[in-house]
């Protein structure tokens, strides 16, 4: 079995590939059950959280080739880790053999994650955001921004990227590690202007005060909310959603894990069919995604094990059989 290093998912991903590779399996081919939470009790401090979310190739759809693989990666999240200098979160991928169940590789979890969410954000920006998208504005400058601004850059013509963060410094030291990019970036203490000039907003916060006002949105934006991964908390206020055309990476983790889409829910202020689409849908064109140059668009994303499982084989095979 091998073990892969977040420095080797990093040398081995790349987002205009990992995207169209998402695209494939939200178009058909693997299994994805709900994830599973389990809330681990501490005597003392907070409980701790884990979570298991399988995958594996669907050997029951017509014309699937090969053995396939199976996937499973088990995440923890324990809030007090920052007293001894740890991430909250804690993960590892782990990738079978789809016939014999032998484990081939231990994927660094972390950094799998970051990956996969920011290649699931851009995959919806495809047909959502509006052609020719050139400007950028990043809300959140932890370790999904730069991301989340690259994948989103691979999809569309990113010319320039404004940043804006609660701590002003790491907002600078993001700028600094972009700098160098196909792109421009700024830093902006203005929350309301940077979104309102941007055609694309991109949210990773953990925020239970909205962060992004309807009233500042611009015709035509599209809102990419990744952060408020509970339904306690929220990155879009009230007049935001109803702005907006709705859509989820899944409806089975949006609708029961996302603030932005369970809160209005839960107050009436939408309807469950008022969220017209998940990623599954836009990827086989059930559904055509932006209809209007002036339309907002809202893709909320909780994450899905079938996003880790693409990613993870990917890898695997990158590494395998190395490209040019």
């Amino acid at each position: 079995m091998k073990i892969i290093s977040a420095d080797q998912v990093d040398s081995l991903l790349d987002f205009p590939m990992l995207i169209d590779e998402l695209a494939r399996a939200f178009s058909g081919g693997v299994r994805a059950p709900v994830r599973h939470h389990h809330t681990v009790e501490r005597p003392k401090g907070a409980d701790s959280t884990m979570l298991l979310m399988p995958a594996w190739s669907d050997f029951a759809q017509d014309g699937f080739e090969g053995d396939g693989f199976m996937g499973v990666k088990i995440v923890t999240v324990s809030p007090d880790n920052n007293l001894v200098g740890k991430p909250a979160v804690m993960g590892v991928y782990l990738l079978s053999d789809g016939k014999t169940g032998e484990p081939l590789a231990l994927i660094d979890g972390q950094k799998l994650t970051l990956w996969r969410t920011a290649a699931a954000s851009a995959l919806a920006g495809r047909y959502l955001a509006r052609q020719g998208a050139a400007s950028m504005a990043m809300i959140g400058a932890g370790k999904l921004a730069p991301y989340l601004i690259r994948a989103h850059a691979a999809v569309h013509p990113i010319r320039q990227v404004t940043l804006w963060n609660r701590n002003a410094e790491n907002a600078e030291k993001l700028a600094m590690e972009l700098a160098g990019e196909a792109f421009e970036v700024t830093v902006s203490e203005d929350r309301a202007a940077a979104i309102a000039d941007a055609d694309i907003v991109s949210a990773a916060t953990i925020t239970s005060q909205p962060l992004i006002e309807g009233a500042w949105l611009s015709p035509g934006t599209h809102l990419d909310l990744v952060g408020a991964f509970t339904p306690q908390l929220r990155e879009s206020d009230d007049e935001a959603v109803r702005r907006s055309t709705l859509f989820v990476d899944t409806f089975g983790g949006a609708l029961k894990e996302g603030g932005d889409i369970v809160q209005p829910l839960e107050a009436g202020l939408i309807d469950r069919s008022d969220v017209v689409a998940d990623l599954a849908m836009l990827c086989k064109g059930e559904h055509a995604g932006r209809s209007d140059p002036d339309e907002i668009t809202l893709f909320k994303s909780t994450g899905a094990s079938l996003e880790d499982f693409a990613a993870g084989c990917l890898v695997w095979q990158r590494l395998a059989k190395p490209t040019g």
